[in-house]
């Protein structure tokens, strides 16, 4: 038996108001409106968090570890992404969060922009090899990765078989305790990654990276900046210093992977619908007519990680600041000592295809059904409204033969078929009235006065 999916988007049923507004949004369909409120088909979802960005009665959250996780261990290392430093107003220097993060209670602080600044040079090594199918797509963002296994089975040996830096960065982050404090086990060692977006939790929840998982629990970013704004503001000059540099905060937005693999023959791009027809045209495409792309960078958040679900600043603004934070920095202070890419930076196994569409698992079933539901989309009026429950004509064919809903819940056919109804008995109703009485009428035939006849 397969391990069940951890998802990390929720929906709390007693907020929402059934409006269709994350109905609309949904990139892969996954929500429906049943009995008045959005239901979330768990095998759809990517956890991308447009959901969450989009309801305005907020009745879609994030599932994460609360900051009070950090008395489970002896020994706590906090990860920063880059795109938490976008978030502060008036900030000029990165060691204030970083400082700021040991007050919260951390022992040890680990920039994930120090292991991206190593993917970086990796991946300029591995898109050189002549055995890598181009163009290779990037696997730092895990909505992308897995919509890929679910929708594009073609591209699945173009995903990047090295990890994000997140695990990279889990990982030094765990040697480096283990080579400064002996005494520590494992257990003792408390390894927290503060997550942009929903996506990135459930990429640590369901060990995508396999049984190689350095990661020990995930927080919000928006409750770490809460927190980390009552701490910096009693600071004075910070003693930290960031060890990244202008490559590796660049991860945070939309191009800073791409020009950090000092190739020209790139395409980056952001949003989620932008990133699909991407995906669309990678599938449908021949290498040769794809413009000689050598490496695709996609974010499923707009900008970047610093639009994530789970971000607080406006992401464009974000970027001016982290553009304003990078100016002086070096361009890349963590390098690898060798070419050679380590057997724990790749993947354990390989992405596979796993689409959740699937009608049946016998192929002749599934061929009648795909049949029915092209019948019977023909049949509905194809405007996509969503007042059936379902965001599109075809979805919602889909659930009547799945078996999920009826053909009476479009209203399009339902308020056709009412004015039908009325027109026909309005017709009759005007017909009795001019039909003059027969020669054999009599007065039993005509009404009471109770309006019945006797």
């Amino acid at each position: 038996m397969s391990k069940q999916y951890q998802h990390s988007v929720s929906l709390e049923v007693e907020k929402c108001k059934g409006c269709t507004t994350c109905l609309k949004r949904c990139p892969t369909e996954a929500i429906r409106i049943r009995d008045g409120h959005a239901v979330i088909q768990s095998d759809r979802c990517i956890d991308c968090g447009e959901c969450i960005r989009v309801c305005p009665y907020k009745a879609k959250k994030a599932i994460h570890d609360d900051l009070a996780c950090l008395s489970r261990f002896k020994y706590k290392v906090a990860l920063p992404p880059p795109s938490l430093y976008g978030q502060f107003d008036r900030l000029d220097n990165i060691g204030y969060i970083l400082q700021g993060l040991k007050e919260l209670g951390f022992d040890d602080v680990f920039e994930v922009a120090c292991a991206a600044e190593l993917v970086s040079a990796y991946t300029r090594q591995y898109i050189k090899r002549s055995d890598v199918k181009k163009p290779v797509i990037s696997s730092a963002c895990p909505t992308i990765t897995r919509m890929i296994s679910m929708n594009y089975p073609y591209l699945c040996e173009n995903i990047m078989p090295i990890l994000p830096p997140v695990d990279i960065a889990a990982y030094l982050a765990r040697e480096k305790a283990k080579r400064e404090h002996p005494e520590l086990t494992d257990e003792d060692i408390g390894i927290v990654f503060i997550s942009p977006c929903p996506s990135k939790v459930s990429y640590v929840k369901n060990d995508f990276s396999a049984e190689r998982n350095y990661i020990d629990a995930v927080v919000s970013m928006r409750d770490v900046y809460f927190a980390l704004l009552d701490v910096m503001k009693k600071q004075e000059e910070p003693f930290e210093t960031t060890a990244s540099g202008l490559i590796g905060i660049g991860w945070a937005t939309t191009g800073g992977e791409s020009t950090a693999v000092f190739n020209d023959r790139y395409l980056a791009a952001d949003g989620i619908e932008n990133c699909i027809r991407v995906l669309d045209q990678l599938d449908q495409t021949e290498e040769a007519d794809m413009g000689g792309l050598e490496f695709v960078e996609l974010n499923a958040c707009s900008s970047g990680c610093v639009g994530g679900a789970m971000t607080v600043a406006n992401p464009y603004i974000a970027k001016a600041k982290l553009h304003t934070l990078k100016r002086y920095l070096p361009v890349s202070p963590n390098q690898p000592a060798s070419e050679w890419i380590p057997d724990e930076f790749f993947f354990k196994s390989s992405i596979e295809y796993n689409p959740y569409i699937r009608l049946s698992p016998d192929r002749s079933e599934a061929f009648r059904m795909m049949s029915e539901i092209e019948s019977i989309r023909e049949g509905l009026p194809n405007i996509d409204c969503g007042s059936c429950g379902a965001p599109t004509c075809m979805a919602f064919a889909e659930d009547i033969v799945k078996g999920e809903t009826t053909a009476d819940e479009c209203t399009v056919i339902l308020k056709k078929m009412f004015h039908e109804y009325l027109e026909e008995h309005k017709d009759r109703a005007v017909n009795e009235k001019r039909r003059p009485l027969s020669p054999t009428s009599n007065a039993s035939d005509e009404p009471n006065e109770g309006g019945t006849n006797a």
